[in-house]
């Protein structure tokens, strides 16, 4: 009978920990896993834009290139109304900041105030950029008239529609809010959005930096490039 309770034996299950259940779970870190996610989301992005970039300067070294500032003529000789724009997402990144501020210091009525601020500089932000599209459109710099032109819709295109990516997760902080959820609950979530903001704030700055370039500039950072 000895011979059977020996090999009956588990030692595996005896060096367990005998004050926890075979089945228990152990509990994931959910805050620690979405940032995770955020920075894996954010790095793709980067890479995106990236080639997009390196393109756009591979792409400029063409006769047809024709650079969107420079010349008197040319829409973004004159940026005022991408700075207007980029005035716009760097209110909703401020207003991101100060509503992270107000839940870490349990002021709810900060946070919401941050929240329904960055919300709003985001909207108008896109509303911005969409009245910046009919512009040049009723200018006659139209997608396919000119390879810079395609370059500008498409990286602004791509750039709204992150943004209001992240407006959709921000709703969800929102109705976290509306609940009644504890402001320091709100804390973690509204940093990775804050992160979130002040990331597209930075690309976004890439993005007016490069397409309010003289062909001089341009045809620099080519250069620099290798083409």
């Amino acid at each position: 009978m000895s011979i059977f309770k020996t090999l009956g034996q588990k030692p595996w299950l005896e060096d367990a920990n005998p004050a926890l259940p075979l089945n228990t779970v152990p509990e994931v870190d959910t805050n620690a896993a979405a940032s995770i996610v955020l920075r894996f989301i954010m790095a793709i992005v980067s890479v995106l834009f990236f080639l997009f970039i390196i393109t756009f300067l591979s792409r400029s070294q063409y006769p047809d290139f024709q650079a969107l500032a420079g010349q008197p003529w040319q829409p973004f000789t004159d940026a005022s109304r991408l700075w207007l724009n980029t005035g716009f997402l760097a209110c909703a990144s401020l207003a991101m900041q100060f509503g992270l501020r107000g839940a870490r210091q349990t002021r709810i009525n900060h946070a919401v105030f941050g929240i329904c601020a960055a919300a709003f500089f985001s909207v108008l932000f896109l509303l911005a950029q969409l009245d910046l599209w009919q512009h040049l459109q009723a200018m006659g710099f139209y997608v396919n008239s000119n390879p810079a032109n395609s370059y500008f819709y498409v990286l602004t295109a791509l750039h709204g529609l992150h943004l209001m990516g992240g407006l959709i997760v921000l709703s969800n902080v929102a109705f976290r809010v509306w609940y009644d959820e504890a402001p320091e609950a709100l804390a973690a979530p509204l940093k990775l959005c804050t992160t979130y903001w002040h990331f597209l704030l930075g690309v976004w700055l890439v993005l007016f930096a490069l397409l309010t370039s003289t062909p001089e500039t341009i045809n620099a950072l080519a250069a620099m490039c290798g083409f």
